[in-house]
Parts: C-alpha cells; sequence; structure tokens
C-alpha cells in the first residue's frame, strides 16, 4: 500500500511538472503574440497523446493499439494544421516588421553607419568588445580587407550600422532585410566574390536577439584530425572490440579474456553491437557527406558494461544552418535506433522454451518501451520467474542503451546536438546544465549515472560552435522527429515502476 501510494504521489508529479512546463511555454510565448500561440499550441500537440497515454496508464487503464494510433495520427494532423497556420501567420506579419524596419532605417541614416546612437554594450555570443577608439587600429582586419566587407552589404540584405571588433575579426551590428537563409547566401556570395576563401561569415542572435553578422578569418575553420587522434581513435576502437568480445563472454557467463578459444560463442552477440555502432557511424557519414560535411575519425567509448557507449564524432566543416547539424545528428541517432529495435522484436518473436538466455522476469522492468514491446509480444510468460529470450532480444536492449544514451540532451551528444538544432544554443546550454544535474542525482543510486556524468562533464559538456546560417531553423517534420527521439530515449532508459509491472503482469 506505500509503494502504491507512493508511486501514485510521483506520477501526480510528474503530471504537475508536465503541466508547469506547458504553462511556462504559454508564458513566454504570450509576448510574441499570434505567432507565439500558434508555437506553443504545437508542442501542445506533440506532448498532449503521450500525456493522455501514460497517465491513462498509471491509472490501470491501457489503450488498445487502435486507439493509440488514431492518437498519434490526430497529433500529427493537428501538428501540421498548426504549422501551416503558423507559416502563413508568419508570412501576414513579414511586411509589418519589414515595414517597421525600413522606417528604423530611415531614421538612422541621419547617422554615419560607425557612429549609431545604439548602446555600445551589446554584444553579441556573450563578447563584450572593448572600447573603440580608432576603428582601424583595434580592429584585427586589414583595412583594405574591411573596406571590401563593409561593400557587400546593402539596404536589401543587412544594412549594417555599427562595426565591432571579435576575436580575429569583426561583429557588424544592423537591420536584417530579408530571409535569414537568403540573406546570407547572397552575403557569402559577395563576400567570396571580393576576398575568395579568406572569411567566413556568421548569421546569428545577438545577446539581446537581433540579427548579427560576425566575420571571421578561414584560419579559424575546424582543424583536421591530426596523426596522433588518429592513432587515438584506432586505440579505442581495438579496445572497443575487445570490450564487446568481454561483454558478449559474461552474458554467457564465462570471462573472454580468460579464454579467448572461445570466441566464436562471443562472436554474434559481439557482432550485434558492431552492427549497432556501424550504422549509426555509417549513417552519419552518408549525410556528412551529402551536405559536404567532413567529419573526424570516430572515437568509441569502450567499456565492460555493455561493449561500447557509442562514438565521438567531431566536426572538421563549418555547418552552413543548424538544418545540417540536425540531419547529420539524427541520422546517426535513427540508423541505430531501428537496428536495435528490429533486433528487439525479432528476438522476442524467435523467443521459445529452450533459447539461449533465460533471464529473470524483473529483466524486462528495465526500461518502458523495452516492457512494453515485451508484454506485447510474449504476453503470459513474463509472469514467469524465469524467461526463455533469444539472444537478439539482449543484444537489441544494448544497443537501444546505447543509442539512447547518446540521446541525452548534453553537449556534443546526438540528442544536445539535436536540442540545439531545435532551439538554439541558449536552450542547448540550458539543457545540458540539467542533464548534468539530473545524472548527478541519479549516480547515488546507480553507477552508470555517474559515469556518463563525467563523460559529459570532461568530454561533452560544449556546445557544437555555431552554424554560418544559425537564424534559419529546422522545419516542422525535424522538429517532431526530434521530439520524437527524445521521447523514446526517455521510455528506453526510464524503468518499470513496481506497480505498473504488476498491472502489466511482469514477474511475479
Amino acid at each position: 500500500m506505500p509503494i502504491t501510494t507512493s508511486e501514485n504521489t510521483a506520477t501526480i508529479a510528474l503530471l504537475l511538472v508536465a503541466a508547469g512546463i506547458l504553462g511556462w511555454g504559454f508564458y513566454r510565448a504570450r509576448p510574441f503574440g499570434k505567432l507565439g500561440i500558434l508555437a506553443w499550441l504545437q508542442s501542445v500537440a506533440l506532448m498532449s497523446p503521450w500525456l493522455l497515454f501514460f497517465s491513462l496508464f498509471a491509472a490501470g487503464i491501457y489503450l488498445n493499439l487502435v486507439a493509440v494510433l488514431l492518437l498519434l495520427v490526430a497529433s500529427t494532423g493537428l501538428y501540421i494544421y498548426l504549422g501551416r497556420q503558423l507559416r502563413q501567420a508568419a508570412s501576414e506579419a513579414a511586411p509589418k516588421s519589414r515595414d517597421a524596419a525600413e522606417a528604423k532605417s530611415q531614421s538612422d541614416s541621419f547617422f554615419p553607419p560607425d557612429s549609431q546612437p545604439d548602446s555600445a554594450k551589446e554584444t553579441a555570443n556573450t563578447v563584450t568588445p572593448p572600447p573603440a577608439t580608432n576603428e582601424l587600429e583595434i580592429i584585427p582586419v586589414p583595412a583594405e580587407d574591411l573596406k571590401a566587407i563593409k561593400s557587400i552589404f546593402g539596404i536589401d540584405t543587412f544594412f549594417a550600422t555599427e562595426t565591432i571588433p571579435y576575436q580575429d575579426g569583426v561583429i557588424l551590428k544592423g537591420n536584417l532585410r530579408g530571409d535569414p537563409e537568403q540573406v546570407h547566401s547572397r552575403l557569402t556570395a559577395s563576400l567570396e566574390e571580393r576576398l575568395n576563401d579568406r572569411y567566413r561569415l556568421f548569421l546569428v542572435d545577438n545577446q539581446d536577439e537581433k540579427p548579427v553578422v560576425i566575420i571571421l578569418p578561414s584560419t579559424n575553420d575546424p582543424q583536421p584530425t591530426t596523426v596522433s587522434q588518429k592513432i587515438l581513435a584506432v586505440v579505442l576502437l581495438l579496445a572497443t572490440i575487445a570490450t564487446s568480445l568481454e561483454t558478449g563472454g559474461l552474458l554467457l557467463g564465462f570471462d573472454f579474456f580468460n579464454s579467448p578459444d572461445r570466441y566464436l560463442e562471443v562472436l554474434p552477440i559481439a557482432a550485434g553491437i558492431w552492427a549497432v555502432l556501424g550504422s549509426g557511424e555509417i549513417a552519419r557519414r552518408v549525410v556528412a557527406n551529402q551536405y559536404k560535411i567532413g567529419l573526424s575519425w570516430p572515437f568509441f567509448i569502450p567499456t565492460l558494461q555493455i561493449g561500447s557507449f557509442g562514438a565521438i564524432d567531431r566536426f572538421e566543416s563549418l555547418l552552413p544552418n543548424r538544418k545540417v547539424l540536425f540531419d547529420i545528428a539524427f541520422s546517426g541517432a535513427a540508423a541505430g535506433g531501428i537496428v536495435s529495435i528490429l533486433m528487439l522484436v525479432t528476438g522476442l518473436l524467435r523467443s521459445s522454451p529452450g533459447s539461449l538466455f533465460q533471464v529473470p522476469s524483473e529483466y524486462f522492468k528495465v526500461s518502458v518501451l523495452v516492457g512494453a514491446l515485451a508484454k506485447v509480444v510474449l504476453g503470459s510468460a513474463l509472469q514467469q520467474p524465469i524467461v526463455d529470450v533469444h539472444p537478439l532480444v539482449v543484444i537489441g536492449w544494448l544497443g537501444l542503451v546505447i543509442v539512447a544514451l547518446n540521446l541525452m540532451p548534453a553537449g556534443q551528444l546526438d540528442g544536445g546536438r539535436i536540442i540545439q538544432a531545435i532551439y538554439g544554443r541558449k536552450i542547448a546550454s540550458r539543457a545540458t546544465l540539467a542533464t548534468f544535474v539530473v545524472l548527478a542525482i541519479a549516480s547515488l543510486v546507480n553507477p552508470l549515472a555517474l559515469y556518463w556524468a563525467i563523460v559529459i562533464l570532461i568530454l561533452q559538456r560544449n556546445l557544437e560552435r555555431p552554424s554560418l546560417n544559425e537564424l534559419t531553423e529546422p522545419d516542422d517534420a525535424r522538429a517532431a522527429l526530434g521530439l520524437l527521439a527524445l521521447f523514446l530515449m526517455i521510455v528506453a532508459l526510464l524503468p518499470l515502476t513496481p506497480v505498473l509491472a504488476g498491472r502489466l503482469g511482469i514477474g511475479n
């Protein structure tokens, strides 16, 4: 009885948190008027079916497959409809904002471009420039180059009003006069025509969320993988192969390192892990090649627990926009996730008395996703203390854990890149901090969470560098796919509570 009460309390608390998130979103959306409300309603359309499903699930009311599919179809249809309304409202609002910008530019034109009465304390990307006394003395760009840079701007693209030194280049503040993607394309072409490949043009938001242009020398571009880094990548790959074989041995009940002659027994399990890792890497590189983006050699993270925790891939090229960042990050997670789920489902379908692995029924409480799929396929067999399962069940679950851990919304993990692509760097930074805090708390009861908290703190805490065009956001379809991936990450890692497992008929 106390367990049931505490779980009901936890369920109510989670629902209150979800309601609080929606309320906070509405509060943030109101100042943007109709556009903000429509965008908020899109998020409600995506979250409502899942909130309804899990609320009924916690209450012991189970929707059948048809009802779940209807919920998802209705939610997707509503999301698409709201997206069309949002784009229509945005197109109607664009002329008004353009007129306001033109009116402001007429006022600005009474002042010289570099002496506008704007506050000099505004910064780009949290950088505070030093006070200017003589622009040509303090700006680290040759005078001729600076003159050529200023010549690319115009009243029909970006009306520059102020020039500020920044690192090895400059920040140009002003008014954006068109679609960010088209403006960035035109400005980049003009810059290359005048100065060849010597500079890069970034279109980003300032701290006050106003568009600014940053010009940096191409010498600041990401550098190719060095020889020492390639050697490290090879060492980590060999270590991952070894730990995958050892994981297979541990699952079969022996130490592979002490019995290497039994490699044929562990090879199928290790090959399944490699299939998950390899599919993700291949998908990333195929998509990256389509966009002509260079990727470093993969740095695999070996572990004896599940063979590997995935791989770290570094971009060796500047990304043109956030859509490319999303596509590369999502492709790897999607490929690995699809392979893992296919192996898991295939293994469940092929499981029968006498299968190779005999696992406790408690095994299927490790995640909501695994437990739900097992219940659908195995049914009443989950009520037995020991369940016979095909090896693909174990391999598929390991793959899901690998993919789900990399989908955590932190730093340069796939999940962190997806959040940065959809919501921008500010939200991604907050999500990284929140993920680290959650992992730090969870590490009090789970050593795996502590391991990942350390990995994120040391290796993955930094966000990806800004894209050349940070203003153009991914479309609605990409946003929906990204949220779906994050949802699957949660249900893959979130365990079933004893009460919910009992209602599903898992275990004694």
